[in-house]
């Protein structure tokens, strides 16, 4: 089970986007997807998001749930499946073979390039 220490509250990942629906500000926390504060200036959406974070993982904590580890805290191996369709595997495979390199190093180009 996973305590969030004060330290750790402050370490989610956060985002400022705006509400043309709502005409204002929207803060978001990609931990928490649930939650979202709209206020008129980016910097207020920023502190009411973090502000409502750190209540609800003090009440997680209260309660004895477990609380999200926060993204950039957390341990990445690198590596994920994809599943393609066949066609897509066998061109990758032709375009990596045609270019001398691993498949695995032409897609993780590609993804780095966002292509």
């Amino acid at each position: 089970m996973s305590r969030a220490t004060s330290r750790n509250k402050d370490r989610y990942t956060y985002r400022l986007t705006w509400s043309e629906e709502d005409n204002e500000y929207v803060g978001l926390c990609a931990e928490f997807p649930s939650l979202s504060w709209l206020a008129p200036t980016n910097e207020a959406a920023l502190l009411g998001i973090a502000k409502v974070v750190r209540e609800v993982i003090d009440d997680m904590n209260t309660r004895g749930e477990v609380v999200p580890e926060p993204l950039a805290t957390r341990s990445y191996s690198g590596a994920f499946k994809v599943r393609v369709p066949a066609t897509l595997h066998r061109r990758l495979v032709i375009e990596a073979a045609e270019s001398n390199i691993s498949l695995n190093r032409l897609v993780s180009m590609k993804l780095a390039s966002g292509q």
